[in-house]
């Protein structure tokens, strides 16, 4: 069973980018895909990617993870769209697109274009008592 935790964005805003990254983290530790409302700041996604990288064990394989930015489709789809959307980040900041994390046991690719995500999973391996 596959479990997917979708997180608005404000129950994160008012973290520390640590508090952030811990809390995404941790979640995705517990076998459960998150759905993040929004987006972090490239330094929030590095730093993720290191805390991940500290913490990988036996039990924790790390993590996959796919931003979906309306950004990039507006600038396909032509001026207006586009100055649309950067008036929609200048109000809504980090908020705009989605966020997904996984962990990499669960998690096997995300395939990912400006309008859909694939997430491809395999069924976690029960461990030997």
């Amino acid at each position: 069973m596959v479990t997917i935790q979708f997180i608005p964005y404000n129950e994160i805003s008012g973290l520390s980018s640590v508090g952030r990254i811990r809390k995404l983290l941790n979640i995705a530790k517990e076998d459960k895909i998150v759905l993040l409302q929004g987006r972090l700041k490239r330094e929030e996604e590095t730093e993720l990617i290191k805390a991940t990288m500290e913490e990988i064990n036996k039990e924790f394989k790390g993590i996959e993870l796919a931003v979906i930015n309306p950004e990039h489709s507006a600038k396909t789809e032509g001026m207006m769209a586009g100055l649309k959307d950067g008036f929609f980040n200048l109000v809504l900041g980090d908020r705009q697109g989605m966020t997904v994390i996984g962990p990499a046991s669960i998690v096997k690719k995300i395939k990912k274009d400006p309008h859909k995500i694939e997430l491809f999973t395999a069924e976690k391996k029960k461990r030997k008592r």
